[in-house]
């Protein structure tokens, strides 16, 4: 099972960066079957073989992923797709 975690600082404010998380998440759904869900300022993901958790705050906004045997062999390209992502949807 491998970890990925990518933490990213912003100047958005939380609500702002919390919007952004929301489109981010909805991308991801429509894209990987990710079914979002927030609790306070955690947006949880998941699927099969996929657990996720975007944390927002003030200033900063973490994403954390556990995959599966199987997705684990992907981890260094998931994590780049991640980056990518969370840096093109905080401009």
């Amino acid at each position: 099972m491998a970890r990925i975690s990518v933490e990213r600082t912003h100047g958005l404010g939380k609500e702002a960066a919390r919007a952004k998380a929301d489109k981010l998440a909805q991308k991801l759904s429509d894209q990987y079957g990710l079914e979002p869900q927030w609790s306070g300022d955690t947006l949880n993901l998941k699927r099969s073989g996929v657990k996720g958790a975007v944390h927002v705050g003030e200033e900063t906004i973490r994403v954390d992923v556990e995959l599966g045997l199987l997705m684990s062999a992907m981890s260094g390209t998931i994590k780049s797709e991640i980056e990518k992502a969370l840096d093109k949807a905080l401009v």
